[in-house]
């Protein structure tokens, strides 16, 4: 098992900087298939990610600088992700849970993040009702926590606005309010034509997954923490409302922003929905104590949540 979950861990490591390197690389251009016959067309897309990602790497062994940032981006990534997953396993060790360590799933460096992120698998009952809580509510919360030192040094780092560009399409990530309250705080005006630095993307990408977690459906850490709270049938309805809402998001996102990321979302929902959530052996008082956390957690969604996080013109 130490091997696989350490050989996931260094293949995610350098997908994620390869994806690191490309979001720096401004002048990488990596050589396109030729199309000159059937044959051409046919292998296109097979072709266009085999020079992409070779390029990428002969790109970031001649740059030494894109490189830096590539694993700058990879290190503050996986180390929110990490604490995320850590949170689910040593409170799953605390109540004596059968849990997995973490598998790190690595992604094409043409995928944003070189990394679909990372998973414990559960091998035995939640005993009760605390136990479901704790364990659901610790992986967003101390991903959070590494989190919030990484955004204020990518908010720190933003640098003045570029000039837009006028030809093809932009992608433009739309501020966390976490973002904008540091970006008050510091003083530091934020433009969407700014230069991306690589704890900015790490940051942005780790508080969208960790808003995604907290959605209040089926299995996802925030239906666990719905399930603790106010039980089984509770659960199953703010389910149902939280997939409509998702629905409801991803038109409209594709209608004022043209990204269709949300349909994603909402599909994935929608499959999860299908699987029951499991009744843990004992439903015991929550106590005040965990009232205060699930209003920390709240808190922690509303920093964290932005309706439409990406934009396209």
């Amino acid at each position: 098992e130490w091997l696989v979950h350490g050989g996931l861990l260094v293949l995610t490591s350098i997908t994620t900087t390869l994806a690191g390197v490309a979001l720096a690389a401004s002048d990488f251009a990596p050589r396109e298939p030729p199309l000159a016959g059937w044959l051409d067309y046919l292998l296109y897309l097979p072709l266009s990610f085999l020079y992409y990602s070779i390029d990428l790497i002969k790109y970031s062994l001649t740059h030494e600088a894109a490189l830096h940032q590539g694993v700058a981006f990879s290190l503050s990534l996986l180390a929110i992700l990490f604490s995320h997953e850590m949170g689910h396993y040593l409170a799953c060790r605390y109540y004596r849970v059968d849990a997995t360590l973490p598998f790190f799933i690595p992604a094409p460096p043409l995928f944003l993040a070189g990394t679909f992120g990372a998973f414990i698998k559960i091998r035995s009952p939640i005993p009760t009702r605390r136990a479901l809580f704790d364990i659901g509510l610790a992986g967003p919360l101390a991903g959070f926590v590494v989190a919030l030192p990484v955004s204020v040094v990518g908010i720190l780092m933003v640098g003045p606005p570029a000039a837009p560009s006028a030809a093809g399409h932009t992608i433009y990530f739309n501020d966390p309010p976490l973002f904008r309250l540091l970006a008050w705080l510091f003083g530091v005006p934020l433009d969407p034509n700014s230069p991306i630095n690589p704890y900015y993307m790490a940051a942005w990408i780790g508080l969208l997954v960790t808003s995604l977690n907290l959605t209040p459906v089926g299995q996802l850490d925030g239906g666990h923490g719905t399930f603790a709270l106010f039980g089984s049938r509770a659960h199953a309805s703010i389910g149902r409302v939280a997939f409509v809402a998702a629905v409801i998001l991803a038109i409209l996102g594709f209608w004022w922003h043209h990204s269709p990321s949300g349909f994603l979302f909402a599909i994935l929902l929608g499959v999860i929905l299908r699987f029951p959530h499991p009744q843990p052996a004992m439903m015991e008082p929550l106590g005040t104590k965990r009232l205060v956390i699930a209003i920390v957690t709240l808190l922690v969604y509303a920093l964290c949540f932005w309706p439409f996080p990406i934009t396209i013109t």
